[in-house]
């Protein structure tokens, strides 16, 4: 009787394994209309499993990734200890079992970043809410852009280091404020920010150079701990954009600037900084020397004080290994161009239609949206 009940339990496990296969499967290749994820999950459900995870992972002070990591790491190392506990003979079966379970986790994990985050990158992209009435920009509008951003550098940069900056969590209220405003112009239901936390995960970020990253798992914000003071404004509105529910990179891109616009002169700054960095790196040489010989010696100091910082803590190898593994982690997410879409912010600033106080001109329809979320 006891190893009848055994084998049914047995049975009804290897069943809901393959269910959860099965789905992850779909999930993973199946088509899913942009319009039906952007009504159901990204302005539907989403905004209610952000506002959970966001509030749950404020008053933790660590990072949940390191908890979920550990806890994978030690249920994998338990999963794959039961082979080497059997007897010989029966060691073939047990490392079958190990390795189907394995394929079970990582299905039902995928699953869980698709349901918590992941199929936010599946939604309706960002241009299609915005006014974009200029063409796709050439060299010289690539050019002038940066142009435009040394003439506000040099403007910004007494005021802003006259200033303190935000501390290494960027609980900075002002910036806070502006993010709600950018989001409501762009008619996102939820306002999403989160102090940005340590991680087990820096000596990673530093090899691979990684600025900051969002746990989709968790929705909290992970930062490394080599940021630089005028860097952290941009970085922190970046990665609340991510929470917002914008998972392309260049569209966080675009979002972490205009809330640094709608900030405090220290954010001004540095969402300034980071399209003259984002500029430099889009510019053939002669008219990036050409943008470079008008920056001024202070901006030009802390210009060169990122790219030493990056250099000092960059392993090259892992870090070439790690890109190489987010461009293939972004194109199994369906972002045909990979890591290249952080620099097609460029096109999507030069595109749009910004007023005078820099508001996105949005399509009528959302328009009306933002107008009824309010300021």
């Amino acid at each position: 009787m006891i190893n009848r009940q055994t084998g049914m339990r047995e049975g009804i496990r290897r069943w809901a394994g393959a269910v959860v296969v099965g789905v992850a499967l779909v999930a993973l290749v199946a088509p899913m209309p942009a319009p039906l994820v952007e009504r159901v999950y990204s302005n539907g459900v989403y905004p209610f499993i952000e506002r959970a995870l966001t509030t749950a992972s404020g008053v933790v002070p660590v990072a949940w990734l390191d908890i979920w990591l550990g806890g994978a790491l030690g249920w994998l190392g338990w999963v794959w200890w039961q082979p080497v506990r059997v007897s010989h003979g029966s060691r073939v079966r047990a490392v079958g079992r190990a390795a189907w379970r394995t394929v079970v986790g990582a299905a039902a994990v995928y699953l869980i970043f698709l349901l918590c985050w992941g199929l936010n990158y599946r939604r309706e992209p960002l241009s299609a809410r915005l006014v974009q009435d200029k063409p796709v920009p050439d060299t010289a509008a690539v050019q002038a852009l940066g142009e435009l951003a040394v003439r506000e550098l040099t403007a910004l940069h007494d005021a802003a280091h006259a200033r303190e900056w935000p501390g290494p969590a960027v609980d900075d209220a002002r910036l806070r404020a502006a993010a709600a405003h950018v989001q409501s112009l762009l008619a996102t239901p939820r306002v999403a920010v989160a102090r940005l936390k340590p991680t087990l995960l820096r000596w990673v970020f530093r090899w691979e150079g990684v600025d900051a990253m969002t746990n989709p798992f968790g929705l909290d914000v992970l930062r490394n701990p080599d940021l630089l003071p005028f860097e952290r404004p941009f970085v922190a509105a970046h990665e609340w954009a991510h929470l917002a529910g914008f998972a392309d990179e260049a569209e966080a891109n675009f979002i972490g600037w205009l809330t640094c616009l709608h900030g405090d002169v220290r954010a001004q700054y540095s969402g300034w900084l980071f399209l003259y960095w984002q500029v430099e790196a889009e510019l053939p040489p002669a008219e990036r020397a050409s943008v470079a010989a008008r920056v001024p010696p202070g901006v030009k100091a802390d210009r060169d004080a990122i790219a030493a910082r990056l250099t000092a803590g960059v392993v090259p190898v892992l870090q070439q290994a790690g890109w190489a593994a987010y461009d293939r982690y972004l194109k199994a997410n369906r972002v045909e161009s990979g890591v290249h879409s952080y620099g097609e912010v460029l096109t999507l600033i030069s595109r749009t239609a910004l007023d005078s106080r820099w508001r996105p001109v949005l399509r009528s329809g959302d328009a009306a949206a933002a107008e009824a979320s309010g300021p």
